[in-house]
């Protein structure tokens, strides 16, 4: 079950922690390249303050994006801005999507987001909470998927396996971390079942698209190609 007050306020923890790193760079480092292909971490960081905004739309009921032309343009649009006003931009946005999350509401009720995409409205405030430290790592300053809180680990391990359960494109794959810790995802496609072991951080990064899993162990099969997120 969701606690509505511990995902804000671990939300909270993870922007200042964000925000608190980017006060550090300048307007070089921003121009330079994140570790998200053709990305700068001005680009990471645009996009971090367009999602806030985004995800605060779908809390109110509104489109999340226009649409992905807008979407991408506005990236682009914010991307070489000088880092003061990155910086104040996704301080100010960040706060608008907390303010948003924080009203009464139906936390039971199904929101729409990207793509068509439903969940219910609980879990929003973890989805930000995983842009906001997946961004962070991809952001290339220093804080890296080892550095992740132990819980969010295990929780976005979760939805990333739920993600991908029964995808037609994936075999079954049970997944174990070194504490005992298992999922289980895909088994759309024939072949399997795959099991494949490792630390709960490099099980992070390869569901994720961050690592190419040459760390983890693999029987019964290769390690499956996972479709992009």
């Amino acid at each position: 079950m969701t606690d509505h007050a511990h995902d804000l306020a671990a939300l909270r923890e993870a922007t200042d922690r964000l925000l608190g790193a980017i006060g550090k760079l300048d307007d070089a480092a921003l121009s330079e390249p994140s570790r998200l292909p053709g990305w700068s971490r001005g680009h990471v960081i645009a996009h971090l303050s367009r999602n806030a905004d985004a995800l605060a739309n779908v809390l109110r009921g509104l489109p999340m994006y226009a649409d992905s032309e807008t979407r991408d343009r506005d990236i682009e649009r914010d991307a070489p801005r000088s880092h003061a006003a990155q910086l104040a931009d996704l301080t100010a946005t960040a706060a608008r999507f907390v303010e948003a999350a924080a009203e009464p509401a139906d936390w039971s009720r199904t929101v729409t987001l990207r793509n068509g995409v439903t969940d219910s409205a609980s879990r929003v405030p973890f989805r930000r909470r995983g842009e906001v430290e997946l961004h962070h790592v991809d952001l290339g300053v220093g804080y890296e998927l080892e550095d992740l809180p132990d819980e969010f680990t295990a929780r976005e391990i979760d939805f990333l396996a739920e993600r991908f359960a029964g995808h037609p494109e994936v075999v079954p794959v049970s997944l174990a971390d070194d504490t005992g810790r298992v999922w289980t995802t895909g088994g759309g496609a024939e072949g399997g079942p795959v099991a494949v072991r490792g630390t709960a951080p490099e099980l992070l990064g390869w569901l994720s698209g961050r690592r190419d899993g040459s760390a983890l162990t693999v029987e019964g099969g290769t390690l499956p190609a996972l479709p992009p997120l």
